[in-house]
């Protein structure tokens, strides 16, 4: 088992890409804290590992709110007795509006989730990688729209902060032996596109040429995989890497 005994926190957990992560994370050994809103099935996710090799317990929280963030990476403390890797893989999408349509009210709630969860929670789990003294490792979901067109503006712009603070913080603390590496899905077969609403038509039209190239969905056990890679010793010795986990999409 590639992940015995690990202490590692994944957001997002309750669906999709999160999901499979804590799967294959509580099956190759690890101990695992999953965070999400949806409190049902973050219980049922639970009860599904509880005769796997490792070991999940559930965390309901916003990382939206500081708090939570902080909590999140506290309870895995708390319940395993040290924190080995944090993966941030919650985001949502916005309504794919270019510039002209992009709403406060959009940016406010994408940023929130996609740019200020992910820091908060990067921050808390460095803090107490320093305090451990002995290296960690962070994992971002990013999105291939960090590099093109796959959605509207403020989601792109999202992604591409995601990404530019996991390349500082792998630069920051390498010398401490801590970890940041991002995995960038293309389209993958989740909940977060019905999530979306409506999409604005003005911006969906203008991305067909873009979102015409893409691949077949992957599925989400192909983000899970890269991650377990990630996470693992088999990565020690690559930092601040962005995967792109796409078919090719963002090399067309």
């Amino acid at each position: 088992m590639k992940l015995e005994n690990k202490s590692i926190v994944v957001t997002g957990a309750s669906s999709g890409m999160g999901k499979a992560i804590v799967e294959l994370f509580v099956n190759e050994g690890a101990c695992v804290v999953a965070v999400a809103r949806r409190a049902e099935r973050l219980a049922a996710l639970v009860e599904s590992l509880k005769d796997a090799p490792g070991k999940v317990i559930a965390y309901t929280g916003d990382v939206s709110k500081r708090e939570d963030c902080e909590g999140m990476i506290d309870a895995a403390v708390k319940a395993y007795g040290k924190l080995d890797v944090l993966v941030n893989n919650a985001g949502v999408m916005d309504d794919m509006a270019p510039m002209a349509a992009a709403s406060d009210e959009k940016y406010n709630s994408v940023m929130s989730i996609n740019v200020y969860g992910p820091m908060a929670a990067m921050r808390k789990a460095c803090q107490v990688f320093l305090e451990q003294g002995n290296g960690g490792n962070i994992i971002n979901v990013s999105s291939v729209g960090s590099m093109h067109q796959a959605a509207g503006a403020i989601y792109c712009a999202s992604k591409a902060a995601l990404n530019a603070m996991s390349r500082n913080t792998a630069y920051m603390y390498k010398k401490e032996g801590i970890r940041c590496n991002v995995i960038a899905p293309g389209g993958i077969k989740t909940e977060i596109g019905m999530a979306m609403g409506r999409p604005n038509v003005d911006g969906y039209t203008r991305l067909q040429g873009v979102l015409g190239l893409s691949p077949a969905p992957g599925e989400a056990t192909d983000i899970a995989q890269a991650a377990l890679f990630l996470a693992s010793e088999d990565s020690a010795y690559i930092n601040g890497v962005i995967m792109p986990v796409d078919g090719g999409w963002a090399s067309f």
